[in-house]
């Protein structure tokens, strides 16, 4: 019957540590497994996993390309196709009413551009606008002020 005063883990499901360093007759004296000279014998010496032997790494092997511009100013999109959809006649539109009805999600300035039509006056409160929406805007009656970013 099984107990717990004899209860066993199966042949072979535990492994011995090994004992290294512990003389010739062990097996693994001396260099303790670990060879003769080399990075491999050394402590410490491990590489990172981008470390390829001593070939030339992939990152210097891949050519450099274009740059990143530290002056880039990110805006939100918005097309006027949308604001004539969602808003309506003589209707105020600024940053928090557009994130309010979910248009914009990202905490960024927001910039209008022109792409679709707007038959509706609107007053238009954004950070940046293009030169055809604004044309389009104010073609239906509306009206648009740029605001300044803090």
């Amino acid at each position: 019957m099984l107990t717990l005063s004899n209860l066993r883990p199966n042949p072979g499901a535990k492994k011995r540590k090994k004992r290294v360093g512990r003389g010739i007759g062990s097996g693994h004296g001396k260099t303790s497994g670990r060879g003769t000279k080399g990075a491999g014998a050394r402590s410490g010496k491990e590489k990172g996993p981008w470390f390829e032997g001593g070939q030339t790494p992939l990152y210097r092997r891949l050519p450099k390309r274009g740059f990143t511009n530290p002056f880039r100013k990110e805006y939100a999109i918005v097309n006027i196709e949308v604001l004539d959809k969602k808003f309506n006649e003589n209707e105020e539109v600024n940053p928090e009413i557009l994130r309010a009805k979910g248009i914009v999600k990202r905490k960024l300035p927001i910039k209008v551009l022109g792409k679709g039509e707007i038959n509706k006056p609107i007053i238009l409160k954004v950070h940046a606008i293009s030169s055809s929406a604004k044309e389009k805007i104010e073609k239906a009656g509306g009206k648009v002020e740029i605001i300044e970013e803090k």
